[in-house]
C-alpha cells in the first residue's frame, strides 16, 4: 500500500467533516431555530428542517447511482468528487450572507450544502479500493472517519471559541461569528481536500478511447446491469437492505440531535459542548473500534454498535437533566464512528474493485435513500403528536429492523459469488 495515498485519501474526511460537524450537526441547526426560522414554533422548525434534510437526500438518491455508474466508465471519480464538493463549499461560504428570517433561502443553501457533501462522499467511499488492499479495509476505513472526528472537531473547536468570544476575533456578535464559522468551513474543507487530488491516483482506462458521450453511454448501461446483478445477489442485497434501514438511524440522530436538545429545553451552549464531545472521544473510539472488529469479526461489532444504538435512543426518550445530554454524547462518540466506517469496509470487501463507484453509488443510493424517511418520520411525528420524545423515539424502528436482516448476510459467500460472476 502507498502511505501517502491513503493519508491523502483520509484527509479528505479531515476537510469535509467540517461541514458535517460546524454546519449539518452544529450551527445550522441552532441558527436556523434562532434566526433563520426564529418566528416559527419549536415543532415548525423542526419539521423544516427535517423536510430540508429528506429533499437533500432524495436528490442524492436520484443522482448517485448514475454517477457512480458513469465515474467507473470513464475512471474519473476524482472529477465527480470535486465537482460536488466544490458546489458544497460554494453554498456553505453562501449561508454566511442570508438574513434573519430568511430561511426559505437559508433552506436551499442548506440542501445544495447537502447535495455536494452527500455526492462528494459518493466517490470518495468508491475511492477507498484504489488507495488500500481488501485486507486492510477495515484498517484504512477506520483511518478516514477518525481523521474526520479529529479535524471537524478542532475547527469545530475553533468556532465555538468564535461564537463565545466574538470579540477576540474581532467580530461584533456571536450572530456575526457563526457567519463567519459557515466561511472558515469552506475554507477547510477546500484547502485539506487538496492532497486527494494530487497523490490519489485513479486508474484512466476508458477516457483516452471514448467520447464523453460514450462513457454516458456507458454509465447507463453499467447502472442497467448494476440493478440486474445486486438483484441477483441475495447476500449483497440482505446487506445493502439492512444497511438502509440501520443508517436511517444514525443520519437521523446525526442531523437532529442539536433540534432534539433544543425541543426538550436545553440551552445551546450545551448542546455544542455535548457536540465536541463527540468529536473528540470519536477520534480514538473509531480507531479502537477497527480493533474491535478484528477481534469479534466486522459483522458482530456491527451488529454490536445496533443493539448499543437502541440503548441510545431509550436512554434519549427518558432524559431530562443536562448533564444526560453529555453522558448520550460519550454513548454516540465511542459507536458513530465505528459503525459509519464498519459499514463501508464490510461493504467493500464484497464488490469487485473495478465496479467499486458503481456499487457504492448504490451503497449510498440506499443511505441517502434511507436519509429521506429518517428526517421525514420524524417531522411528521413531531407535528402529529407535538411531541419531540415521540419523534425521536420513531427512529428504533429502522436499528431493529436492519439489525434482524444483517443477521442474515453471509460477507464470504457474497464475495465469492459476486466475483465469479463479475470477473
Amino acid at each position: 500500500m502507498n502511505r501517502k495515498s491513503i493519508y491523502s485519501w483520509a484527509l479528505y474526511d479531515w476537510a469535509n467533516s467540517a461541514y458535517a460537524t460546524t454546519v449539518m450537526a452544529g450551527f445550522f441547526p441552532i441558527f436556523f431555530k434562532e434566526y433563520f426560522s426564529a418566528s416559527a414554533e419549536v415543532t415548525t422548525s423542526t419539521a423544516q428542517l427535517g423536510f430540508a434534510n429528506a429533499l437533500s437526500s432524495l436528490i442524492i438518491v436520484i443522482l448517485a447511482p448514475l454517477l457512480g455508474a458513469i465515474a467507473d466508465a470513464g475512471g474519473i471519480k476524482k472529477y465527480f468528487l470535486y465537482f460536488f464538493a466544490y458546489l458544497g463549499i460554494l453554498m456553505t461560504a453562501c449561508l454566511a450572507l442570508v438574513s434573519e428570517g430568511a430561511w426559505e433561502l437559508a433552506v436551499l443553501l442548506y440542501v445544495g450544502g447537502n447535495i455536494g457533501f452527500m455526492g462528494a462522499n459518493v466517490f470518495y467511499d468508491a475511492l477507498l479500493p484504489t488507495v488500500s488492499e481488501e485486507k486492510s479495509f477495515d484498517k484504512v476505513s477506520g483511518l478516514g472517519f477518525a481523521f474526520g472526528y479529529l479535524g471537524g472537531g478542532i475547527l469545530f473547536a475553533v468556532n465555538v471559541w468564535m461564537v463565545q468570544s466574538p470579540h477576540s476575533f474581532g467580530l461584533a456578535d456571536a450572530t456575526q461569528a457563526v457567519q463567519a464559522s459557515f466561511i472558515s468551513v469552506a475554507v477547510w474543507w477546500a484547502l485539506f481536500s487538496l492532497p486527494l487530488l494530487f497523490f490519489v491516483k485513479e486508474e484512466r482506462r476508458h477516457v483516452i478511447a471514448k467520447s464523453a458521450l460514450t462513457v454516458v453511454k456507458d454509465g447507463y448501461r453499467r447502472l442497467a446491469r448494476t440493478f440486474r446483478n445486486i438483484a441477483g445477489f441475495k447476500g449483497l442485497s440482505l446487506f445493502l437492505i439492512a444497511y438502509w434501514l440501520y443508517i436511517d438511524g444514525v443520519d437521523t440522530v446525526i442531523r437532529m440531535a442539536v433540534d432534539y436538545g433544543m425541543s426538550i429545553g436545553f440551552e445551546s451552549n450545551d448542546l455544542i459542548l455535548a457536540l465536541l464531545i463527540v468529536q473528540f472521544i470519536g477520534f480514538p473510539a473509531t480507531l479502537a473500534y477497527a480493533k474491535l472488529a478484528a477481534f469479534l469479526g466486522t459483522k458482530n461489532a456491527l451488529l454490536f454498535a445496533i443493539a448499543f444504538y437502541l440503548v441510545i435512543i431509550v436512554f434519549a426518550v427518558m432524559m431530562t437533566e443536562v448533564h444526560e445530554f453529555y453522558m448520550l454524547a460519550v454513548m454516540i462518540a465511542l459507536v458513530q464512528g465505528g459503525i459509519q466506517s464498519l459499514s463501508r469496509s464490510y461493504y467493500a470487501s464484497m464488490i469487485p474493485k473495478g465496479y467499486a463507484a458503481e456499487f457504492f453509488g448504490f451503497y449510498n443510493f440506499l443511505g441517502k435513500f434511507a436519509a429521506i424517511f429518517g428526517p421525514m418520520l420524524l417531522a411528521v411525528v413531531a407535528l402529529v403528536t407535538e411531541d419531540s420524545r415521540a419523534a425521536i423515539a420513531s427512529t428504533a424502528v429502522f436499528f431493529i429492523l436492519g439489525a434482524l436482516l444483517l443477521m442474515k448476510v453471509d460477507a464470504e459467500q457474497t464475495a465469492k459469488e459476486v466475483r465469479e460472476k463479475l470477473r
